[in-house]
């Protein structure tokens, strides 16, 4: 079992989620597997609420990122640990060298789970992973044209049927990686979630990234996630106290 506390090294945990390390996450009560239910019930109507856990390699894709030249300069000044080329210390990973949020869609790569919860005139999801919190609007409103830049960027989602969610994310800023490895996008990005809850305990998430700048064409990856009813979030912090953020200075 792994402990997360203020004297903990980063280095470890970020190298456990930069190998993409099959991990079993923790929770105030020690998480034991759960065997899936088959058949599993019918999805109930528009509700994605509980805890989900991603399953089997997440980021499933037929191909790369087709990049501009801008795209693919970035991608070549990436220094990625996630391949092994780099070592943690010589990687230039924001989420290791900074310790900033991971931003969309990089936060479904990280092996922790994440929970929706209802709020008025929206969704709320919260990850595991550093405390990071999102809200989706469910309200109507339309997606803006001219968002302050954020890390999470804003999010605006709406339902298509009873069991399919749409979320239209825009105004992230350009200093997160869209994945492990390295490819990077400007703050034109607009990322658009569906997530379609197959039954019960099923929800397929396929994800399009639009970035004008960044991408010559679309670029689409696509998760599954499993309901954990019986699990609760833990807590892991991305702290600066717990890195020695040194070893990154040049």
């Amino acid at each position: 079992m792994l402990f997360i506390g203020p004297k903990t090294p980063l280095l470890p945990v970020v190298g456990l989620i930069l190998a993409g390390l099959t991990y079993a996450p923790l929770a105030p009560a020690q998480r034991v597997p759960q065997a899936e239910t088959k058949p599993s019930a019918p999805a109930p109507r528009r509700d994605l609420t509980g805890i989900w856990m991603i399953r089997g390699a997440g980021g499933q894709k037929a191909e790369q990122p087709e990049l501009t030249p801008w795209g693919l300069e970035k991608f070549k000044q990436a220094k990625s640990s996630n391949s092994g080329e780099y070592k943690l210390e010589e990687t230039n990973d924001p989420v290791i060298t900074k310790c900033i949020p991971p931003g969309m869609p990089r936060v479904y790569y990280h092996p922790f789970p994440f929970e929706f919860l209802k709020a008025e005139n929206s969704l709320v999801m919260l990850y595991e992973y550093d405390h990071t919190v999102r809200r989706i609007y469910m309200d109507g409103r339309p997606v803006p044209e001219d968002p302050d830049l954020t890390y999470m960027g804003t999010s605006v989602g709406h339902w298509v049927d009873d069991t399919t969610l749409v979320v239209e994310t825009v105004g992230q800023n350009d200093k997160t990686w869209l994945d492990r490895n390295g490819h990077q996008h400007s703050d034109q990005l607009k990322v658009t979630e569906t997530l379609h809850r197959t039954d019960q305990d099923h929800l397929e998430i396929t994800v399009k990234m639009d970035d004008p700048k960044a991408l010559a064409k679309p670029w689409t990856v696509r998760f599954n996630a499993q309901l954990r009813p019986k699990w609760a979030l833990g807590e892991l912090s991305c702290a600066a106290d717990n890195a020695d953020f040194s070893k990154f200075e040049k």
